[in-house]
Order: structure tokens, then sequence, then C-alpha cells
């Protein structure tokens, strides 16, 4: 039965109102992983606004290809198929690339660059460089703001990849293909930071949210956070998805996705910073203090 449950079988949400019918928004969070692996995983939300629910109502762990139909094409499907139903898709990779790779206008070098996002990115580092060393340059091929701000001004250390870095670069390639053939806008979202943000709010401890991937540690300190989250009635989560998030972080990473949306939904994430490039991609991720109000449920902070 477990293994039929891996496999993704959906759940049905329980019984939020003795009404036959009543108000649902879904939110899908997507893990991405490389294309020939079979790490990536999805997770769908859905959220009730009258009764402040949320449910976390279909789990898929481990999408992969089989004989004749590629891993790529069954998140497709997964997607498509109740497209017409999702208030949101959200992504744990760059959906946009670096201002340099979009750019089609004559290139005068990133030193003399008067575009905005490059005019951003090199008043950053000339006012970083007055104070810290080595001196640095940024690649605008590479890097976008985004990154540079979440690395640089918040309360806590966080070291995303840059968006066309190594690591990170074959799976964005496999987010926009995937992205493409979809008729839905989406949304970036950075999971550690979502969890940093979302865990200090209810209470959980540092040291758990900074090592949540750790390859020894991780596993219990998943356990440890999805059980919080579901004693506070946070989000009603099924024992076997416990399992499973416990057992598969891209797992847990998708469920994160999912969740930061609906909170961008209610309006509990972080709005662009004064002088942020307008044009320039922007990752979804929460507010320090967390407004759980839109939650019916009575543990919080208890």
């Amino acid at each position: 039965m477990r293994k039929k449950r891996i496999s993704s079988v959906k759940n049905k949400a329980p019984n939020v109102s003795s009404k036959k019918s009543f108000q649902v928004k879904r939110f899908y969070g997507v893990a991405i992983s490389g294309g020939k692996t079979d790490k990536t995983a999805m997770a769908v939300i859905e959220y009730y606004p009258e009764q402040g629910k949320i449910f976390l109502s279909e789990l898929y762990a481990k999408i992969k290809s089989t004989d004749n139909k590629s891993a790529d094409q069954k998140l497709h499907e997964l997607i498509i198929k109740k497209s017409d139903d999702i208030e949101s898709l959200s992504f744990d990779v760059p959906l946009k690339m670096p201002k340099c790779i979009r750019c089609c206008l004559s290139c005068p070098g990133f030193e003399v660059c008067d575009e905005d996002e490059i005019k951003w990115l090199r008043d950053k580092y000339l006012e970083r460089n007055k104070s810290k060393r080595p001196k640095r340059f940024f690649t605008p091929y590479t890097e976008r703001p985004a990154e540079y701000h979440i690395s640089t001004e918040l309360e806590e250390r966080f070291h995303p990849s840059h968006a066309l870095g190594a690591n990170l670069a074959p799976l964005v390639a496999r987010a926009h293909y995937i992205k493409r053939r979809l008729k839905l806008s989406a949304m970036e979202v950075y999971p550690r930071l979502s969890l940093w943000r979302i865990g200090r709010s209810l209470g959980i401890q540092k040291s758990y949210l900074r090592l949540h991937k750790h390859s020894v540690e991780g596993v219990a300190i998943r356990k440890s956070i999805l059980e919080k989250l579901s004693d506070k009635n946070v989000a009603f989560l099924y024992s076997h998805d416990i399992k499973l998030m416990v057992g598969e972080s891209n797992a847990f990473e998708a469920f994160l996705c999912a969740f930061t949306a609906v909170l961008k939904y209610v309006k509990q994430c972080e709005k662009r910073p004064k002088g942020f490039p307008k044009n320039e991609a922007w990752v979804a991720f929460p507010i320090v203090d967390i407004d759980w109000s839109f939650l019916d449920f009575k543990k919080i902070m208890q």
C-alpha cells in the first residue's frame, strides 16, 4: 500500500464544511531535479478561505521516465490535466533568465551598460567593494538581482545559486522547457528561505531550519518540522505524506513551494524592495512576521 501511495494516489480532503459546496483554491508546487534523475516532486495544496483550512491534497514524488514516456511529459500531464483549476503554479528554480541572456541590444559591456537590471547590480557590487575584500565583479549572464538581494539583505545568510550557475543551469533549462508548454503563469520560490520565515514565525528552532536538507540529520529534522506544522494546525497532512516528505527532501520542498504560493495569495509575502528593477524577476518568500489570522487554528504559538 505504501508503494502504491508513493507512486501518487490522490488524497481526499476531509469534510471542511457542512455545506454542499464551498470555495477552494488549489496551489501547485514543483521541486525540479535533473531530467535524467527520478527526484522531481509535485505537491498540490487546497486552501479553503471561508473555513481557514489548508490541506495537502496530492503529493507526487520520484516522477520518472518509463519505457514510452519521459519524466518531462509525465510532469506536464500531471499539471495540464487540471490547468483550469490551478490558482498558482510555483517552481523552486529561476523562471526568468539573467538580463544579459534576454537582451537583444547591441552590447557595450556591463561596465557601462545603462539597462536598469545591470545598473542595479553594478551599483550593489561597487558599494560592496568599498568595504570588503577581495573585490568582486558580477557576471550579468549568470546573476540576477533577486539572488543578490536574498544573499545580502536579509536577517539570515542565504546562499542561493546564480540563476545560470553550474549547479542550477540544467534545472533552469528543464523548468523552462516544461513551462513553455503550459499556458499558465508561474512564480519562483526559494524553499530554504520560505522554510526559514515560516519556521521562525512558528517558533521552530534555527538549527532545524538551517539543516533540513542535511544528509545525516535532515530526516529527523524534516520529521520534526512537519509534525510541528501539523500539531499547530497550520496544515492538514496525512501521515503517509509526512513519511514521504521526511524521506524525500524534494517532496518536502515541493510542499514548501505550494505553501509559499498560498502565503502570497493571502498577501503574506515580501514585496519588491524600493528601487528594485521593475522588469526583473522576483522570488516569492514570506514576510518576517506572518499574520496567521487567515487560518482558523487555535494552537498557534502555544
